[in-house]
């Protein structure tokens, strides 16, 4: 067997492990590749001359280091800045275009691992290195070997580097788990987890048994390379044989950013390896360059991270609270936390039972997450970091508002105050009618309906129409004046004209949620009809049940309920389902293009949009020649300026606002 044969397998290995690896296209079987794998160890331990740094056999790993070596990185490895929401990564594009009204961006996948840069020497794998503090991280060149999409050799001459993020697969990891839970071993929390230990390891074969693999994402030379964009960067790297990331989009407009990153949303549980968001980088290298780096993070690229499915934090108190129906409710007070792209001060324990089940105590420190990423709730406490001085719980005996004995009815975990003359029970109920979801009278909150309720002025939702006989009183409230007046007075006005579910689901039947409430306006067409359904037409409903049809016969065989609905009647209440077509009627925006810019305060920005498609405007996302109207939030950008340079409409939310009758 002569050095020829061996520089041909050496070429055949690297080819196939290529096209498996980084093209995932095998042409051969395990069968050959082990075969040709095994030939080339034998002519290698007959002839140790002849190995070379970029044999295939060196990624099998072995070599043991005493400890790492630091490297100070040719060029800063900066983190990037972080989004968490719509209006946040739209305030990054405003920051952009105020400097480049026209510009496109790249949109990549945000791996959950290691990130690594690598330095090549006349096209041979030179070194691998952590980012560590960015300017020192760590040599892990003897574990990078080990990475089989990782190319050895490259077809270049010079100094080159390139980073990326080194990651373990989903199935990686749970073979892993599964390997170390057989031995009685820790289990890895996460992927991310798992492949920063690996990489850090002194042993090499340790790293090789973990089959790791890495995505490629810059090349911080990209320009001396004859790149213009960040895209043929991305693109010139695979031609070296590095792996890149197929998901990675070209995006003209920051709506196209945000469709992206809900689609990858839906999409990331089901890829085989974990992201924790999208970067959004401006893809003109050019661009990047003018627009320059702050002490810690380009300007020209940020990170939507996704929201946290679970945080954990400290559980300082337990609190009840009742709502509309009596029913008492244990909360948990938090050390403030960042959830679902939130700050979370409360969570709810649900009731007795589920806090006794898990053994939740005061002092804890808890697992939060939000329930339906809507309700904050306490998953679990961590037993593990207790010390002591935790507190057990125990269920409260009386009302914490009227003092009455609550009441744990049969078949349930919750507790009830039954005392129908419970102020609290009252001020819910009227707050949950006046709510967004409900009737949606602005102006009338939670503490202005206790103080109402205080004052005399609202004792009952019907009172709410009653309001403008305390018109003068309520004016002389500190801190309300007419102006308020006369907007509550239009809001309350305007809620008349709801349409049927929004009334429905207002009333707070037990069990009629706003979906539900929704479902049986559309299928009823009135309140009548609703009222004098038979249980047998309810229940051949989709999604309707027992329980639904007992809480409307309660509902419905109650003198208090019916005389409420027929109240509300004779006060002008709309009791019919309003198709949407019939709510927009005539409206300035109808088949006009409509921008937003800017913080808007009046509601969210998809708030806004919501409402703008429902009155027939199609929305976009950057002003045009066919852009109609641009509405402006605070600290408008560019957007402001390419709308007055072309003539278009501009219209602040006050305007907005008065033209819809908000």
């Amino acid at each position: 067997m002569s050095l020829e044969r061996l520089n041909e397998i050496k070429k055949l290995l690297n080819e196939y492990n290529y096209q498996y690896h980084v093209l995932d296209n095998p042409t051969v079987t395990d069968q050959e590749y082990d075969r040709l794998m095994q030939e080339l160890q034998a002519l290698e331990s007959k002839n140790p001359e002849w190995i070379t740094p970029d044999s295939p056999t060196q990624r099998v790993g072995g070599q043991v280091l005493d400890n790492f070596t630091k490297v100070t990185h040719q060029r800063m490895m900066l983190s990037l800045g972080n989004v968490f929401n719509e209006d946040e990564l739209r305030a990054f594009d405003d920051r952009i275009r105020e400097i480049y009204p026209q510009v496109e961006y790249v949109c990549e996948l945000k791996i959950d691992g290691l990130a690594v840069s690598l330095v090549y020497k006349d096209g041979h794998l030179d070194y691998g290195a952590t980012r560590g503090d960015g300017t020192v991280g760590e040599d892990i060149t003897h574990n990078v070997k080990t990475i089989k999409s990782i190319p050895l050799t490259i077809d270049y001459t010079g100094d080159f580097e390139v980073r990326g993020e080194i990651y373990m697969p989903k199935k990686s990891f749970n073979d892993l788990n599964q390997k170390r839970k057989e031995a009685g071993e820790s289990l890895f929390a996460n992927p991310r987890n798992a492949a920063a230990g690996s990489v850090r390891q002194l042993d090499s074969s340790i790293a090789a048994k973990r089959k790791l693999d890495a995505f490629l994402y810059m090349v911080p030379t990209a320009s001396e390379v004859g790149c213009s964009t960040h895209l043929e960067a991305l693109n010139y790297i695979k031609t070296l044989g590095f792996k890149t990331n197929p998901m990675t989009r070209i995006c003209p407009t920051i709506q196209d950013v945000w469709t992206f990153i809900q689609e990858m949303t839906e999409k990331r549980n089901d890829l085989p390896y974990e992201i924790d968001g999208i970067v959004v980088k401006v893809n003109h290298i050019a661009q990047q360059e003018r627009l320059g780096y702050t002490a810690k993070v380009p300007k020209w690229a940020t990170a939507y991270k996704f929201p946290a499915e679970e945080v954990i934090t400290k559980l300082k108190d337990i609190i009840f609270t009742i709502g509309r129906t009596g029913q008492i409710t244990p909360n948990a007070i938090l050390e403030p936390v960042r959830v679902a792209g939130s700050t979370v001060q409360r969570a709810t324990l649900h009731n007795e039972d589920n806090i006794k089940n898990k053994d939740i105590r005061v002092g804890d420190f808890v697992v939060v997450r939000k329930a339906g990423d809507v309700i904050p709730e306490v998953v679990r406490s961590l037993k593990e970091r207790r010390d002591g001085h935790e507190k057990v719980f125990k269920m409260i005996e009386v009302c914490p508002h009227c003092g009455s004995k609550l009441i744990r009815k049969d078949n349930e975990a919750a507790y009830y105050c039954l005392n129908e003359h419970c102020d609290f029970k009252k001020i819910e109920r009227i707050i949950h009618f006046a709510s967004r979801d409900a009737m949606n009278i602005e102006g009338l909150g939670e503490k202005i309906i206790e103080q109402f309720y205080n004052l005399g002025f609202v004792k009952c939702i019907e009172d709410i129409y009653g309001l403008h006989k305390y018109e003068q009183e309520i004016i002389d409230i500190e801190g309300f004046g007419k102006k308020s007046m006369d907007n509550l007075m239009t809001a309350i006005e305007k809620s008349k004209g709801n349409s049927m579910e929004k009334l429905l689901f207002g009333l707070g039947i037990k069990g009629i949620g706003a979906k539900m409430a929704d479902n049986l306006s559309k299928e009823f067409q009135s309140m009548d009809a609703l009222l004098n359904a038979s249980s047998a037409k309810l229940l051949s409903m989709r999604d309707v049940g027992e329980t639904i049809v007992q809480s409307l016969n309660h509902f419905r065989n109650d003198e208090k309920s019916i005389k409420l609905i027929n109240d509300l009647k004779e006060l002008g209440l709309n009791m019919d389902y309003l198709k949407d077509t019939s709510l927009i009627q005539e409206s300035l925006f109808q088949g006009k293009t409509v921008c937003l810019t800017g913080t808007l305060e009046l509601m969210t920005r998809k708030e806004m949009k919501d409402y703008l498609t429902r009155l027939g405007a199609n929305v976009t996302g950057s002003v045009s020649k066919k852009t109609d109207f641009l509405i402006c939030g605070r600290d408008a950008g560019s957007k402001l300026d390419k709308a007055n340079e072309l003539g278009i409409r501009v219209m602040s939310e006050e305007e907005f606002k008065e033209e819809v009758g908000l």
